[in-house]
Parts: C-alpha cells; structure tokens; sequence
C-alpha cells in the first residue's frame, strides 16, 4: 500500500505542477516514449543483421564461385554483407559488358583487372556507407535525448524552485510546510529527464557498438570479395568468374 501511494502522490504533483514545468514534463515523457519505440526497432534491426551476418558467411565460404555465392544467399534478407555481395557482383557484371570488346594499348588481362578492380572497389564502398547509414538511422535521436534530457529537467526544476522562492515572497513565510511541496514538485522534472537520458545513453551505447561490429564486418569483407574479382579478373582472360 505504501508503493502505491507514493506513486499516487508523485503522480499528484506532476500534475499540480504550473504550465512551465507541466510543458517540460510533457516533452520528456513523450522522448522517453518515443526512445523506447526506438530502442525496440534499432535492436530488432541490428540482431537480426548481426545473425543473418553469420547465416551468410557460413553460406558464402560454402560456395565454389561468386555465382553460386550469390544464388545460395539470395534467400538471406536484411544482410548487409549480402547486400555488399550482390551489388559488387552486378557491378562486376556492368563492367564485363562495358569492356568486352574494347580496344586497349595495354594488354587486354591487365586492362580488364584494373577496370573490374577499380569500379567494384567503389561499388563496395558506396554500398558499405549506405549500409552502415542505415543501421545508424535513429540512434541519433538516442544520442540526443541522453544529452539534452537532463538539461531539459534541470530546467523545469529551476524553474519549479524560482516559484517557490516567489510564493515565499507572498507568503512572507519560509518555513518547510511552505517551501517543501513547491522544491518537491520541481524535483520531479530532474527525476524525469534522468528517466528519459538513462535508457536512451545505454542503448545508445550498446546500439552503435552493434554498428561498429557490422561495419568491421563489411569492410573485412569488401576487402577479401575484391581480392576475389582482383585474382579472378588477373587469372582468366575475360575476366570471368
């Protein structure tokens, strides 16, 4: 019984608070809202793009070719290696069409590897940066509530605490029965944007450190997969995988 009437008399001072430091709780509790929203998507995104990582690296070092790599991982969804993959194996294939045919002063091996290299490589990295910003999408506004939450309560109780100092003044009294309940519904604001900026700087931690993993992943892959096209390209006359 005690619990629940502690949380009826926080709850009866938040809502007995002025307009200010009203408004300052509405922007809190609706941060805290939405981190959470977005702490439940970023964290099913990012799982599910750490395990389909592993599924796709068991399957791609399986496989005898790039071809068959790409076929046997097409079935993989929401893999940013597997994007990686099929976007520097169509690359690839652009670049076959684009110089099959073509005239060259150097000889014909070394021009199709510096082409295929050169092109793929840029592929690889452009699909690596949009990947890595996509899993990064959000965690910004994480970043922020962890930040600005804080601040934002300290402001309502500032602003809680000049009130009391003002009913002071009215009241021509200081003592606690008149200072206490004002300083104690200010304090609420600082206990708020606490609540908000603790899960949101955690998650935000735990996130991005999802993301940097992945992104390691990306870029060691991208690095073995062009020396797969660099050796492929150098080692058949046309450039065939």
């Amino acid at each position: 019984m005690n619990t629940f009437g502690e949380s009826q008399s926080i709850l009866s001072m938040a809502l007995s608070t002025g307009p200010v430091v009203a408004g300052v709780l509405i922007i809190l509790v609706f941060s805290s809202v939405v981190s959470w929203a977005v702490i439940a998507h970023k964290w099913r995104v990012i799982s599910r793009a750490t395990r389909q990582s592993r599924v796709f690296v068991d399957a791609f070092f399986k496989s005898d070719d790039l071809p068959g790599a790409v076929a046997a991982t097409r079935r993989i969804k929401d893999c940013p290696l597997a994007e990686i993959l099929r976007a520097g194996y169509e690359e690839w294939q652009r670049v076959q069409i684009r110089i099959a045919g073509r005239r060259s002063a150097v000889p014909e091996e070394v021009s199709l590897q510096l082409g295929v290299t050169a092109s793929v490589e840029r592929t690889l990295r452009r699909t690596s940066a949009v990947e890595v910003n996509h899993l990064q999408r959000m965690l910004i506004f994480l970043a922020s509530v962890a930040s600005a939450a804080p601040f934002i309560g300290l402001f309502g109780t500032v602003w809680g605490i000049m009130d009391s100092f003002r009913e002071i003044g009215v009241t021509g009294s200081a003592n606690l029965a008149v200072v206490a309940p004002g300083i104690s519904e200010a304090l609420i604001t600082t206990a708020f944007g606490l609540a908000a900026a603790i899960p949101a700087v955690v998650a935000y931690n735990y996130l991005n450190n999802g993301v940097r993993l992945l992104s390691a992943e990306m870029d060691t892959f991208s690095t073995e997969l062009l020396d797969i096209v660099t050796h492929h390209a150098a080692t058949t006359p046309r450039g065939g995988l």
